[in-house]
């Protein structure tokens, strides 16, 4: 039986246990409606690749909802996402890929895409069992948000907070649906060809003290790699409106099954150490981010070992155009670069400022510079890049358009590992509760 099907017959089988269960069902259920506009310009500088421009206009609508716990000791529910996509200006010239919109059978864009997911949940104390479409944000796999619809996965996670100040999560993930799709995929490594479909992972976080929480994951893709997390957060109170951050991570990944062995397909693309497409990476990072009341400061630097590049779960290599497009858990991952490959060193900083503080809520600003060097490539091994990013945010905060927002994404990156590029992305947001 496949985790939909048992997410529907966790769901229903709560349901029908009492005339109370079911009102503590529908009582407690939340649904809301959301309204993303979104406009994508993606400028490649230079290269050979056709089109040099992607250029596309987009309105989503994302039904949300959520239902209570049926009563009793093991309470049941059950989740419904709702994922609709409709084009408003595209066309073949600017089109490419899925990066946001799916492609039809002659590569161009369609014009409306949509998707539905289910997940039943089961929850007995502080332990919850969910089952069917999730959306994990973990160090070792954050589903991706960065276009119209959201990435999503199918499978199934345990999370549980039974101990005080300790919170444990586990499952398995076996497809996934790119932001850019209505079709589910197997799962891939980035640079992969082939499908996996096994992701396990385990790991939680530990509030050691009021200020400092620790983390640990694991991770295996069959078939392509293991992955450790380790990670520490500390947070200084200086003084009233006055902090300091402290956030280091490091990620252990090393090659797994037919990746080893060097099976065709599973081998992961780009420069690999002697060319033999292992994964073999190390790569760790340390922030600061100092905040003094409507300031922050964030000042950091992130290094990735030389026998591969930072890997994660991307389907960018199947089939499926739409498949790409992932988010990593590092502060390298930007609107155009992600600053991981093989042997990278990058010094990054950012200043963001809550304009709330001069009398205007609901308006929030930051701009990033991130520079790396000592990359290696197929083709080089000294090569550098850099991007700067701005970030422009508003919500009306009264009237009668009050909570629509307003966000403008510019970025600019230089590469000579890659297409220099200048990206903007025009976003309109507006949340409708139903429920």
């Amino acid at each position: 039986m496949s985790s939909k099907h048992i997410a529907a017959t966790l769901a229903l089988g709560g349901i029908v246990l009492s005339g109370q269960a079911q009102a503590d069902f529908l009582s407690d259920s939340k649904a809301t409606l959301g309204l993303k506009n979104f406009y994508f310009n993606n400028d490649n500088r230079d290269g050979t690749a056709a089109p040099s421009k992607t250029e596309e206009w987009a309105q989503g609508f994302l039904l949300d909802y959520k239902s209570g716990y049926t009563d009793g000791q093991v309470g049941f529910g059950v989740d419904a996402l709702g994922l609709m996509g409709v084009t408003l200006d595209s066309g073949k010239g600017r089109h490419v890929g899925s990066s946001m919109i799916p492609s039809d059978s002659d590569n161009g864009a369609v014009d409306e895409w949509s998707r539905l997911g289910l997940t039943g949940k089961a929850k007995v104390s502080k332990t919850e069992l969910r089952l069917g479409t999730l959306m994990p944000k973990l160090p070792i796999l954050v589903s991706n948000d960065g276009r119209l619809l959201p990435q999503t996965f199918e499978g199934g996670q345990l999370t549980s907070s039974e101990f005080k100040d300790l919170t444990l999560i586990g499952g398995r993930i076996e497809h996934a649906t790119g932001r850019g799709s209505s079709d589910q995929t197997g799962l891939a490594a980035t640079g992969g060809t082939r499908e996996s479909n096994r992701f396990d992972f385990a790991g939680g976080d530990w509030k050691v003290t009021r200020d400092l929480t620790a983390q640990y994951y694991y991770a295996h893709l069959d078939d392509y790699y293991s992955q450790q997390f380790f990670g520490l957060i500390h947070v200084l109170a200086i003084a009233d409106n006055q902090s300091l951050k402290t956030d280091l991570r490091y990620f252990k990944t090393d090659s797994s099954g037919r990746n080893s062995s060097g099976t065709s397909g599973y081998r992961i693309s780009g420069y690999t150490q002697g060319n033999d497409g292992e994964i073999d990476n190390r790569t760790w990072s340390a922030a600061l981010i100092y905040a003094l009341g409507a300031h922050a400061f964030t000042a950091g630097y992130q290094s990735v070992s030389s026998g591969s590049g930072f890997t994660q779960l991307n389907q960018g290599g199947l089939p499926d155009k739409g498949a790409g497009g992932a988010s990593l858990y590092l502060y390298t991952d930007r609107l155009i670069q992600t600053f991981t490959r093989a042997g990278e060193r990058t010094a990054f900083g950012q200043y963001a400022y809550d304009f709330a503080a001069l009398g205007l809520p609901g308006l929030k600003a930051s701009v990033i510079y991130l520079s790396g060097d000592n990359i290696k490539t197929t083709t080089g091994s000294t090569q550098k890049e850099w991007e700067r990013d701005i970030s422009l945010d508003y919500v009306l905060q009264s009237g009668a358009l009050k909570g629509v927002g307003f966000g403008w994404r510019n970025g600019e990156s230089h590469s000579q590992a890659s297409r220099d590029q200048d990206q903007n992305r025009l976003i309109v947001s507006y949340s409708i509760p139903l429920l």
